[in-house]
């Protein structure tokens, strides 16, 4: 009687062992679903901020060449003047 009590203890505790392994498996399975989940948001928020940045940069690119067409036709003015200058303190010697 006493090996048939070991025998059903075992086998009722390989089981439960079993099960709780099942449980564990699970719970593993649903926890990194959700790590997984929120590691997509962060990369897709990461990425519309690269973007952001990508379109501001293309702006501020936009904006210093315009400022160097104008910075280019300012020297050229400034040349000219100075030129106009100088021939008429050449005519006023």
């Amino acid at each position: 009687m006493d090996i048939q009590w070991v025998v059903v203890i075992g086998a009722l505790s390989l089981i439960i062992t079993y099960q709780g392994f099942q449980l564990n498996k699970q719970k593993e399975t649903k926890s990194e679903s959700r790590q997984d989940a929120k590691i997509q948001a962060q990369l897709d928020y990461i990425g519309k901020g690269v973007d952001d940045i990508r379109i501001d940069l293309k702006a501020n690119e936009r904006q210093i060449g315009a400022l160097s067409e104008r910075v280019t036709r300012v020297e050229e003015s400034n040349k000219s003047l100075h030129k106009r200058i100088d021939k008429m303190e050449g005519k006023g010697e």
